[in-house]
């Protein structure tokens, strides 16, 4: 039995749920964002609440139960409150700059590293070395994060590269440390 599935979800004022066949489309202050539906897994909104049902206990649409209520839940804080994410670069001479909707890391490769920033996506690059990525969509902010980090992983002995705020990493030794 899924415990969060079961759970409605509270829809802010402000705040547009609407079903149409499989799409459930939700639209608030910080945009307009759709999920489609998987058979077997229902929405419906009464009294400003979102309530996720199921068809059968199958496996699989109990799975798809929990997560449906978690994505529409996403989704409702997405468009009132939004996601953020920050990353910070570290290393001699490491640099980001954003020109119009192209991000441009000289992170140690012979040439700058152009990044195309998709929409839905705000990005903020303050002091070359922070940057601050902020969205509705819960999954496209943690996937441009995710992106710009795979651009130059932060190296375990110099500490150098692009990470997340906040990530600790361990510092190894090198050849000759004992």
């Amino acid at each position: 039995m899924s415990r969060i599935g079961n759970k409605p979800i509270p829809v802010p004022t402000g705040v547009d749920v609407n079903v149409s066949g499989s799409v459930v489309s939700v639209k608030g202050p910080l945009g307009k964002l759709e999920w489609t539906l998987k058979p077997g897994i229902g929405v419906t909104v009464d009294k400003g609440q979102v309530v996720v049902t199921r068809s059968t206990d199958e496996r699989k649409i109990r799975a798809m139960h929990g997560l449906v209520r978690a994505e529409l839940s996403n989704m409702v804080n997405g468009v009132t409150k939004g996601y953020e994410r920050n990353m910070e670069i570290t290393g001699v001479g490491y640099k980001a700059a954003i020109q119009g909707k192209t991000m441009s890391f000289n992170v140690g490769y012979i040439n700058p590293v152009q990044y195309p920033v998709p929409a839905g996506i705000d990005v903020k690059v303050e002091k070359q070395t922070l940057i601050n990525i902020k969205g509705a969509d819960k999954r496209l902010v943690g996937q441009v994060a995710a992106n710009l980090r795979a651009i130059k992983p932060p190296d375990v002995y110099k500490q150098k590269g692009i990470r997340y705020s906040g990530e600790v990493l361990r510092k190894k030794e090198g050849k000759t440390g004992k």
